[in-house]
């Protein structure tokens, strides 16, 4: 068995006397003082993560644009530079290899931000697909990434650095040196929550986190982030997102430019046109029982007619949630349902995501 990998802030984990356990193949912070309190702290104050294990790949050259326009969803030729934007990575069947963002620098410059878990298939996915005048390099093993997440996120990042942090609105970057540390500095997050994520050299990560940690920002681990992901319906690969199904089926369409050629578009465009059998949807419980991924959807009658993919408490709503795929015809806000949990049929209802919103993701 291979052991699980370690991100640069591994030791100081530990210091801190922090839960580990292994994620994607990492060995990583579920909850240092506990989830809930990290989760509050999140959406009142600010946190940072460690998201060091995420993947950062560099493509760049002529038929960069080009090449990246035929491997993902999005339409690419309308990033501006200092823009990132959101989509899929499909295979020739339409399923999802990876949800990931785009970054552009340049005319010619782009940054790929991949899951950690999907990294490598990504990696030999993309490269197999390229021009050869465009060049890939995987920066991950190189790049340290800190989120930053909260509604004081800015003002206590300035005050620690000492200096103002770069204008920017909501998935806009800008490379920028913050305490003498070379960074880019991005307008986004998993959260739902005003903040930024910091990339920079692996080696300066200790120190960094060191300096933030000294300056009163506490650290939150992947069990609040998961909670605070799920209360905004964000969806987490390997649970929402898979390469069997496709990304139609997650999100009714957003994300995917239809009016472009890309990898998996005719699967993915039979879809738009013909809908999906099940959809992904939000499930609001009546208390607070939280099912589990792969727990049973029922209707009214008992009949099957879902699976859970994520759930959980949400803090911020005491009452419990899930994300769920759903037959089609189920699928309406307000139709009434239940949950199979451990045997018992607890009521739920279908809802819009966010079950949850803060309203500060997009703060200036």
């Amino acid at each position: 068995m291979t052991s699980p990998l370690r991100t640069p802030l591994y030791d100081r984990h530990l210091a801190l006397r922090a839960r580990m356990a292994p994620f994607a193949g990492w060995d990583m912070p579920i909850q240092y003082e506990g989830i809930l309190a990290e989760h509050k702290r999140t959406r009142e104050d600010v946190t940072v993560f460690d998201i060091c294990h995420m993947g950062e790949f560099d493509l760049r050259g002529p038929t960069a644009q080009a090449d990246l326009e035929r491997l993902v969803t999005q339409n690419v030729a309308t990033i501006a530079i200092g823009q990132t934007r959101y989509g899929f990575l499909c295979n020739d069947a339409g399923g999802v290899i990876d949800d990931l963002t785009v970054y552009r620098r340049a005319a010619d410059h782009f940054m790929l931000v991949v899951n950690a878990g999907t990294r490598p298939g990504d990696r030999d996915w993309i490269t197999a697909r390229l021009s050869p005048e465009t060049v890939f390099t995987d920066l991950s093993d190189d790049t340290a990434k800190l989120d930053v997440q909260g509604p004081n996120s800015r003002a206590a990042l300035e005050r620690i650095f000492g200096h103002a942090l770069p204008d920017l609105k909501y998935f806009r970057f800008a490379d920028a040196t913050v305490g003498g540390v070379p960074m880019t500095v991005s307008r986004t997050g998993y959260t739902g929550e005003f903040g930024y994520e910091l990339y920079f050299p692996a080696a300066q990560a200790a120190a960094v986190w060191d300096r933030l940690l000294a300056g009163g920002i506490k650290p939150a681990g992947l069990g609040a982030r998961d909670t605070l992901r799920l209360e905004v319906g964000y969806p987490l690969y390997g649970h929402e997102l898979n390469a069997s199904l496709s990304p139609v089926a997650a999100t009714r369409g957003a994300f995917i430019d239809a009016t472009k050629d890309f990898i998996g578009k005719p699967a993915i465009a039979r879809d738009l046109a013909q809908g999906c059998p099940r959809y992904l949807c939000g499930i609001l419980l009546e208390g607070k029982q939280a099912a589990r991924a792969d727990a049973k959807v029922l209707d009214l009658n008992g009949g099957e007619i879902g699976i859970v993919t994520s759930g959980s408490i949400a803090p911020n709503l005491d009452r419990a949630v899930a994300l769920a795929y759903v037959d089609a015809a189920h699928t309406a806000p307000g139709t009434r349902l239940a949950l199979d949990i451990r045997g018992k049929a607890i009521p739920g209802e279908v809802v819009k995501v966010p079950f949850y919103a803060h309203g500060t993701a997009r703060m200036k």
